[in-house]
């Protein structure tokens, strides 16, 4: 009886100090959320915000970026200068149009 007690004693204090919220993803990579991107220039302004955040972002070549309409999102191919002799030697982003949340991408 007394151990029992004791363990939910612990559960109580353990749940007590558990946050209600979880911080969402965009806040806790740093990012502000944005409206959207509707435009490519949004879209290359929203990869940017994401590499910036990366500590690999000073092997992506953002103004050498292409930008391809998918949709519902834009995909940003974005060379990198540690796969210049490589297949495929561009990182992809999937930019959604309505919330501006990027993805990275798996390149084939």
């Amino acid at each position: 009886m007394r151990i029992l007690l004791v363990a939910i004693g612990l559960g109580t204090m353990l749940a007590a100090c558990q946050s209600a919220t979880i911080p969402s993803e965009q806040t806790t990579r740093g990012q502000a959320p944005t409206p959207g991107a509707l435009t490519t220039e949004d879209a290359r302004a929203a990869v940017r915000r994401y590499l910036g955040t990366q500590p690999d972002s000073a092997l992506y070549v953002l103004p050498s970026a292409s930008i391809l309409d998918a949709d519902g999102s834009w995909q940003v191919l974005v060379p990198r200068t540690d796969w210049t002799n490589r297949m495929p030697n561009k990182a992809a982003f999937d930019v959604d149009k309505a919330t501006g949340t990027v993805t990275r991408r798996a390149v084939k």
